[in-house]
């Protein structure tokens, strides 16, 4: 006898415009501003290491992905990772839902992120129809014409005259310069899942292919780099799973780079595999990023910091090389 299960049919929404935001446009960081102080020496140090070898992997001509949360969007620092796509510093950007959600509101309304704690008191929380409506729809069409979620989502954001802050969102400009951007959900975490419109088969087809993509461009990590910034389960656990196809494949991806930046500091050596008694055995970066990963000779990093400090400092790092590793490829037609 199945179980019982709820019909989210009589769900109420409301408009985005109507609903308190607290990241608003002006939380924006312009690549061109000073780099902010306040990271420790370790931290300094470990980003001008990871600099040199993102120059280095991209002057060879090998990938560089960067795997993101949902806080590097909050804290406005969309435009300084499109910055380093622009320049060919990133070739494949990937996040959770939660990131992709936060960029897609930002494009739209250029404002995002509400107030759970009061919201969740009375069912209102995450129950905006635009995101819902809007989202949900692309990743039908995705769904239905075989198209990864985040190039679904890049391409309504650039053909929608609606998103009329579309300059500074990682989808559309990603989509613009067409380096890949995979988004990758666990069903039940987004807030676009509580929504009528979801359909639950449409989006795991679209992240599902979106998985392969993103296994196509851990492929060919041998001699690049890889780093997750904040992104505590769904970056490390689909980047491990990912590792894993590419080499139960045949390809070689032993050598590369791996940093994993966080909020969070470890005690001790964090190079050296915790037993399973020790609480940080069960931290997914330390294993699925930084040690695991590596094993076979290449190097980790755990870099502790706030996003709106780490980025900027590993950009302009980037950015001092002086060097634009490819022209993109700008997609013709578009806005």
């Amino acid at each position: 006898m199945p179980y019982a299960a709820t019909d989210f049919s009589a769900v109420r929404t409301y408009s985005l415009f109507d609903r308190p935001s607290l990241v608003q446009s002006a939380a924006f960081v312009d690549p061109s501003d000073p780099v902010p102080a306040g990271l420790d020496s370790a931290a300094r140090i470990a980003i001008g290491e990871i600099a040199a070898r993102i120059v280095a992997a991209r002057s060879a001509g090998k990938s560089v992905i960067w795997s993101i949360g949902g806080h590097v969007v909050k804290r406005g620092l969309a435009p300084v990772v499109i910055e380093l796509m622009e320049r060919g510093a990133v070739t494949h950007l990937a996040s959770n839902g939660a990131a992709a959600i936060h960029d897609f509101e930002m494009a739209l309304a250029g404002f995002t992120a509400e107030d759970v704690a009061s919201r969740i008191e009375d069912g209102s929380f995450g129950m905006v129809e635009e995101t819902g409506a809007l989202m949900n729809g692309a990743i039908c069409r995705a769904a239905a014409e075989e198209l990864g979620l985040g190039e679904s989502l890049g391409r309504l954001i650039s053909e929608d005259d609606r998103f009329t802050h579309r300059a500074r969102s990682l989808l559309y400009n990603a989509y613009r310069l067409a380096v890949p951007y995979t988004i990758h959900v666990a069903i039940g975490t987004d807030i676009i899942h509580q929504h009528p419109s979801c359909d639950f088969a449409a989006t795991g087809a679209a992240s599902g292919l979106d998985f392969k993509i993103y296994t196509h461009s851990v492929e060919s990590l041998e001699g690049g780099v890889f780093c997750n910034f904040g992104s505590a389960v769904v970056g490390p656990e689909v980047f491990l799973k990912a590792l894993s196809v590419a080499r139960n494949l045949g390809n070689t991806v032993s050598s590369f780079t791996a940093a994993n930046f966080d909020l969070v500091p470890l005690s001790g050596d964090w190079r050296v595999p915790s037993s399973q008694d020790d609480p940080e055995y069960y931290y997914r970066p330390k294993k699925n990023i930084v040690i695991r990963p590596t094993s076979l000779g290449g190097t980790g990093y755990h870099v502790v910091g706030d996003h709106a400090l780490t980025i900027p400092t590993l950009a302009a790092q980037i950015r001092e090389a002086g060097r634009t590793f490819r022209l993109p490829r700008i997609r013709s037609g578009g806005p």
